[in-house]
């Protein structure tokens, strides 16, 4: 007999919002499925305000109150029967984002919860890696956002070392982030990673998944230092509009594209990672199978 149930996960970051709304098939004596069934993202750059004043304006709350209506209906006709909403760093440094959080609640009927660094580091690495993580091999586990990146380093097919740095897509393109700052990314990946043989990198993300979408690769094949960075110099040369016109990259994503990529080769550069597998996972993934398997 087979099972199937609708759960959603909201993800409030700093460069967009998301609704993920997947499937979970449940058949007796097999595991557990899961599957998208519908992922709607709506481009409210947060962290834009939050990083540079302090607070999120009027306007962008009341973009973010329209967004959650939406969500709550959509959330209704595909009768998910549990969801969560998370914000994360954009959210945690507005000094007005505990007001937002009691605004959606009252305005959109939905409860938001603003959760720390290290809260979002677990979520993301509780998503299902086994297909890549049963080998012997060694992985670093780089989710780069808009606000901050999530680094889990795991070895074994076990998670030994986790920490989530403020380095960020929207942060670096407001040239936000001290040298200081890339000196502790590089001593912790350095000092997690320089015992292991061989690392390989998982990348998760916006800009990952779209640079992994123009490469043409299947699912299960990495890319290559060698390939991000050709993408690096190929970018770089073109302008913003280039980027829209000739790369067809949306608005909100042909700027933060370069940052990113920085992010993903400088943990590559420090590991001593060649490749990077991208499989189609995130924090709103992370948040489906966490609720599933009743981690939170």
């Amino acid at each position: 007999m087979i099972h199937v149930k609708q759960y959603a996960a909201i993800d409030v970051g700093s460069n967009a919002m998301r609704l993920l709304i997947a499937n979970i098939v449940e058949e007796h004596g097999k595991e557990t499925q899961f599957s998208k069934s519908s992922l709607v993202r709506v481009p409210i750059r947060l962290g834009q305000e939050a990083f540079t004043v302090g607070e999120i304006s009027e306007e962008n709350i009341d973009r973010m109150v329209d967004a959650m209506k939406a969500y709550k209906l959509l959330m209704k006709v595909h009768r998910v029967e549990k969801y969560k909403a998370f914000a994360t760093s954009a959210m945690r440094e507005a000094y007005n984002g505990s007001e937002i959080v009691e605004i959606i609640k009252k305005k959109a009927d939905i409860k938001l919860e603003i959760i720390d660094g290290k809260k979002e580091a677990a979520i993301i690495a509780s998503t299902d890696l086994h297909f890549l993580l049963k080998t012997d091999r060694a992985f670093l586990y780089v989710d780069v956002g808009g606000g901050s990146t999530e680094f889990s380093l795991f070895s074994d097919g076990k998670m030994v070392a986790s920490k989530s740095f403020k380095v960020g897509t929207v942060r670096l393109i407001n040239n936000m982030v001290s040298e200081i700052v890339w000196q502790e990314v590089e001593k912790w990946i350095k000092t997690h990673t320089t015992d292991l043989e061989q690392v390989s990198l998982i990348g998760s993300g916006g800009n990952i998944n779209k640079l992994f979408k123009m490469s043409g690769k299947t699912q299960e094949k990495p890319l290559s230092y060698f390939y991000l960075n050709a993408q690096m110099t190929e970018l770089s040369a073109l302008t913003y509009e280039q980027r829209i016109y000739e790369k067809g990259l949306n608005p909100d994503r042909a700027d933060v594209i370069l940052p990113a990529l920085k992010v993903y080769l400088n943990a590559m550069k420090w590991s001593g990672a060649r490749s990077i597998y991208v499989p189609k996972i995130g924090l709103a993934d992370g948040i489906v199978k966490a609720m599933y398997y009743g981690r939170i």
